[in-house]
């Protein structure tokens, strides 16, 4: 991937396919969801590629920071004609 060489070429630390284990009313649920990029143990980067980006990717990626307790993500649509038009910056 692209993204997660340029990003280990800068110097950050990237993991791919980030399980994400959470509990609820006493149930434990292993490995329930998988983040597509985290860097630096702080950033949840959710890759699509799609022609339109539908509400239920942000609630998404916003699940994800909730549950693994984090304050920032970027979506990331490639599918869009810019680039730029395809990035959404969700905040927990």
């Amino acid at each position: 991937m692209l993204l997660v060489g340029k990003l280990k070429r800068m110097g950050y630390s990237v993991e791919q396919e980030v399980p994400i284990t959470f509990s609820y009313e006493g149930e434990v649920f292993h490995d329930a969801f998988r983040v597509d990029i985290l860097v630096e143990k702080r950033l949840v980067v959710e890759l699509k590629s799609v022609e339109v980006m539908l509400p239920v990717f942000a609630k998404q990626l916003l699940t994800y920071l909730r549950l693994m307790d984090l304050r920032l993500g970027l979506l990331i649509n490639f599918g869009s004609a810019h680039l730029k038009d395809g990035i959404k910056r969700i905040v927990n």
